[in-house]
């Protein structure tokens, strides 16, 4: 068994900070990707940033130089720092981890359950 929580979100202002955490546990032998992906009201889930497991990351257009992903390999967990929030970052945000489970076993994909982000005045 593999779960995949997220924590953080809730209610900021335009111009404001907020900081999500995502921490993996269950059967695991080694994590892949970490990333974070955002679905707003009637869209499609996009990604927002990914870290490789050696810490190369991949960032959406619109939230480079605002957002900040990381990754603690020893706690099996990714963060996103995001920074200078704008209202279109509405959305509920949702963590995925790329996890072989067994040695040699097929790598699969793993969410978590999602966290609203509301920015609005």
């Amino acid at each position: 068994q593999v779960q995949v929580v997220e924590s953080g979100g809730g209610l900021v202002q335009p111009g404001g900070s907020l900081s999500l955490s995502c921490a993996a546990s269950g059967s695991i032998f080694r994590i892949y990707d970490m990333g974070w992906y955002r679905q707003g009201p009637g869209e499609q889930r996009d990604l927002v940033a990914s870290v490789a497991k050696d810490g190369m990351t991949v960032y959406t257009d619109s939230v480079k130089g605002r957002f900040t992903i990381s990754r603690d390999n020893a706690k099996n967990t990714v963060f996103l720092q995001m920074n200078s929030l704008k209202p279109e970052d509405t959305a509920v945000y949702y963590c995925k981890a790329q996890i072989e489970r067994r040695i040699g076993s097929m790598v699969g994909d793993y969410w978590g359950q999602g966290t609203q982000v509301t920015v609005s005045s």
